[in-house]
């Protein structure tokens, strides 16, 4: 019987990572590893340099000199939690969850929900500036 991917163990590469990613996205099957691999294509375009990671039990994490976001899949939403999103300039208003904290900063999207792909390109990128100590 095949293991799912949330139950395996990240591997320490990135290729290995990459590959729970993308079985993460088949699994599910539905409109959420359709959003999940939008959000991992629009990750990967903002930042080219971005490393892979399979985290706590089967959440897919992007980092860039320490952790940018994770893409986390429930039922009804797939979020995608900034590591340093409170830190973060978001003129664009795309934080819509975990607001209340001095750290964190989360993105709900729902079935249907549009994605503004420049404006979450430009947030990724002050992540990595965040992170590298660089400007965006």
């Amino acid at each position: 019987m095949k293991k799912k991917a949330s139950n395996r163990k990240a591997g320490s590469s990135s290729d290995e990572a990459s590959r729970l990613i993308d079985e993460r996205i088949r699994e599910l099957g539905d409109w959420r590893g359709e959003m999940l691999a939008q959000i991992r294509s629009i990750v990967k375009e903002a930042d080219p340099e971005v490393v892979e990671e399979w985290k706590w039990r089967g959440v897919p994490v992007w980092s860039h000199a320490g952790i940018l976001c994770t893409g986390e899949t429930y039922k009804k939403a797939v979020k995608m939690t900034f590591a340093k999103g409170a830190s973060l300039e978001d003129p664009a208003g795309l934080f819509n969850a975990s607001l209340e904290g001095n750290t964190r900063r989360a993105i709900d999207l729902h079935e249907g929900d549009e994605i503004n792909v420049e404006a979450l390109k430009e947030l990724i990128r002050a992540a990595v500036a965040l992170n590298t100590g660089g400007a965006t």
